[in-house]
């Protein structure tokens, strides 16, 4: 009875009305659907997920919360304010913050011993995080790779630089030049708050913030908003990344990028052509140039024979093999696989390697 009223009441209607009553119905069942899909796919369970309480997550900022050992004032209410700002902007920035732990995973044991070595603290490592993101990006001033390093700064710091290579994309040198600048600034300032800021603000700039202002810390200046917040962003990151469930990341160390083990082939003349030398190693150009970003040409011109290290992958790259290829962390305690590679003889089909 309910159908032939309702079938009856729409016969009476104008059609104009009748058109917008039934488009109204398909909207509302669309939606419907969609509302549908949505709550399926969010009980569905994954081992890298936000945890459904994060959307009202509320915590305490640590009392004893430091950068580098040197503690941040609890009772500053600035410090407290800014700190709390950058660390609920981080918090809700979930796809980038879980893209930041994957890449964390894989990178920072590389970056952590040449830290160590140079006796920076390991704190040090977030600055390259929140510069690049760990990825070998450029900026509009010209800066690149993981440390967003410029043309000059580079070059002061020993890293190579011209058509054919540029350092900078080469971790483990441009954490080495990271390293120099820090410990020139910690000569200057004696305070490794003050040797971050000046990452960002450079040593000239914040040395005049100090003297203008005639404070010696970094909690007490007044600076440029990106200088002013620097430190807070340095500090969200290590509390996220180090302690994930605290702020509402569930996530599955399968899930991480893992280290990927490669062996160095060191070569101390010219390559002519870097595809065809990438394909005697065993692996294919684009592979090649992913674990050596910082050759930017098909060749490498040696007159001075100086000794280059080049690496490729032992094995197939697979990111998510953990358990089989890469065996995470601990591959950081294996020593380098390196062979001399005698590149004259790689023109003659017969390349010589020495263990």
């Amino acid at each position: 009875m309910l159908k032939k009223g309702l079938y009856k009441t729409l016969q009476l209607l104008p059609s104009s009305l009748k058109f917008i009553i039934v488009i109204s119905l398909i909207l509302i069942t669309i939606s419907l659907m969609e509302l549908i899909l949505y709550s399926s796919s969010n009980n569905n369970s994954d081992s890298f997920t936000v945890n459904e309480n994060s959307k009202t997550l509320n915590f305490q900022i640590p009392k004893n919360l430091n950068f580098a050992g040197e503690i941040v004032p609890h009772a500053d209410f600035n410090s407290m304010a800014a700190m709390e700002k950058e660390l609920l902007k981080s918090t809700f920035w979930q796809a980038q913050i879980l893209l930041l732990h994957k890449r964390a995973n894989r990178w920072f044991p590389l970056i952590e011993p040449i830290l160590e070595q140079n006796n920076i603290p390991d704190d040090f490592k977030y600055i390259a995080l929140i510069e690049s993101q760990l990825t070998n990006i450029v900026s509009p001033q010209g800066a690149a790779g993981f440390w967003q390093l410029i043309i000059p700064t580079a070059k002061d710091y020993g890293l190579e630089i011209n058509d054919e290579v540029d350092e900078r994309y080469n971790v483990t040198k441009s954490t080495e030049a990271a390293c120099k600048y820090f410990n020139e600034a910690y000569k200057q300032f004696n305070n490794w708050t003050l040797v971050a800021a000046s990452y960002n603000l450079g040593m000239t700039g914040v040395q005049a913030q100090l003297e203008k202002q005639k404070v010696k810390n970094y909690y007490d200046l007044n600076l440029t908003q990106e200088t002013g917040k620097y430190i807070f962003r340095l500090l969200s990151m290590k509390e996220i990344i180090s302690r994930p469930k605290v702020y509402g990341f569930s996530i599955s160390k399968k899930d991480l990028y893992p280290v990927v083990l490669t062996k160095k082939l060191v070569i101390d003349s010219t390559i002519h052509d870097l595809a065809g030398f990438a394909k005697k190693q065993g692996v294919d150009y684009l592979l090649f140039k992913l674990f050596n970003p910082w050759l930017k040409s098909n060749s490498l011109t040696n007159n001075e024979k100086k000794k280059y290290k080049l690496e490729i992958p032992k094995g197939n790259v697979n990111i998510y093999d953990w358990d089989i290829n890469y065996g995470g962390k601990e591959v950081i305690a294996n020593k380098d696989s390196i062979s001399l590679i005698n590149t004259s003889a790689f023109y003659n089909d017969s390349i010589v390697t020495k263990e």
